[in-house]
């Protein structure tokens, strides 16, 4: 998942203080649970350049708070060793030197035990500075801490990306979790309209927004019809037996070179086996479940399954009008399913608009109206991203509950798989 900026609009009274205090404690304590059924061995390893170990996860959002609000900002503070700051260091020019991404495997040293040491280094100073915001002697430092909350729950879901990917090149083809059985059968296909006209979205300042949410502003919409509910692996099956891989008409040229490049035939994760589809989840290998949303697909892909079904996928501002007024919870982490389910019933509007899989839009990932990017080295979260990546919505079975909204906009360059991303068509009324 791709990390964002706060747009410094959180509220920051004694009692939004006290809470953020809390947030903090039980957001770093689930870290460290979703580390837990993990081996040192599990932790260390880096499967390939765009993932990073475990162990460089828990540092990092460590060194997060340490590098923008302990060390600034409380007194006395001691950094627990001088090279964590090139070790952890992701990707903030301003904040100095780094180690290159794709070598955050070759990196046994601090161990897994000396990454817990730091956390809770980290964690004990993070909870004398957050005494000192409740008293009101730091009431200034809210918005940030709320940025460090919200971005270590992103890499949350970053550890369970990686380790999936991770565990698919094993050939044991070992379980992150036990796996739940979730009956059901997705809804047929419904068809939602929406009228079209002048429309507001982005965040409106109420409550926390990473800045690339924003500035609200007016589009314009023609009319269009969304999909009730996700493209499952059924229908992905069809596709893929009418040689959807095979038939460079449905793809942008670039997908259908990285399709031939890559030797792309099924999602990522998919393999035949024992005369059937089986794909790797967190929950060890299992057959492809028909009913489910698709899931590790590219943009390139989403994109050629839509021209396929003679559809074509949402604008962001398409699904964020069509998300109004629904409520921002469904299958994510918290359901400890961790993997895309079945659509539930679908009663007046799309339903799986949040969880299951983030959902690929036709947006290109750039600057709202009037975007301006936060001063300093916190703002380089987003601003210096906005190019050649595509705007994907809702969250997914790996995201945090309570970490998404309507406006919530994430981002990934338009070949990758590896994140839990599917899509729902959409087209012209």
């Amino acid at each position: 998942m791709n990390t964002h900026t706060s747009d410094f609009r959180s509220v920051s009274t004694a009692a939004a203080a006290e809470a953020l205090a809390a947030r903090f404690a039980r957001v770093r304590a689930q870290s460290e649970a979703l580390a837990a059924p993990l081996a040192p061995e599990d932790q260390v390893v880096q499967s390939m350049p765009d993932c990073s170990p475990t162990k460089w996860h828990l540092a990092h959002v460590s060194w997060f708070f340490e590098t923008f609000l302990l060390v600034p900002h409380l007194p006395g503070y001691q950094v627990r060793h001088p090279q964590f700051a090139y070790l952890f260091n992701s990707y903030y020019e301003a904040a100095g030197a780094r180690h290159p991404r794709f070598e955050r495997g070759l990196v046994t040293r601090p161990t897994v035990a000396e990454v817990a040491q730091y956390r809770a280094h980290v964690t004990g100073a993070m909870e004398r500075l957050l005494d000192r915001v409740e008293s009101g002697a730091a009431a200034d430092l809210v918005p940030i801490v709320e940025i460090g909350i919200n971005h270590e729950e992103q890499h949350q879901e970053l550890i369970l990306m990686d380790i999936l990917n991770l565990f698919s090149r094993n050939p044991l083809r070992p379980a992150y979790a036990e796996r739940k059985e979730a009956p059901g059968a997705a809804p047929p296909l419904q068809w939602h309209a929406f009228p079209g006209g002048i429309r507001e979205i982005g965040h409106d300042g109420n409550g926390f927004a990473y800045d690339n949410e924003g500035p609200r502003h007016e589009a314009l919409l023609r009319p269009f019809r969304l999909a009730s509910r996700c493209v499952t692996n059924a229908e992905w099956l069809a596709f893929m037996e009418d040689g959807g891989y095979r038939r460079p008409d449905l793809w942008l040229a670039d997908g259908w070179a990285t399709v031939n490049r890559e030797g792309w035939r099924a999602p990522l994760y998919w393999e035949e086996a024992d005369g059937g589809w089986q794909a790797m989840t967190l929950t060890g290998q299992h057959p492809v479940e028909p009913d489910a949303p698709v899931c590790h697909v590219s943009f390139y892909e989403a994109d050629a399954y839509a021209r396929w079904a003679g559809k074509r996928l949402p604008s962001e501002a398409e699904w964020e009008v069509a998300a109004d007024g629904i409520a921002a919870a469904g299958n994510t982490m918290g359901s400890g399913f961790f993997r895309p389910l079945p659509a539930g019933p679908v009663e007046g509007g799309p339903a799986q608009m949040y969880g299951d899989v983030w959902e690929w839009t036709a947006s290109f990932y750039g600057a709202y109206p009037g975007y301006r990017p936060a001063p300093g080295a916190i703002g380089e979260y987003n601003g210096k991203f906005m190019c050649n990546q595509m705007v994907l919505r809702g969250g997914c079975c790996a995201t945090p509950d309570g970490h998404v909204r309507p406006t919530y906009r994430n981002f990934f360059y338009p070949h990758q798989r590896w994140p839990f991303a599917g899509l729902r068509l959409a087209e012209d009324a």
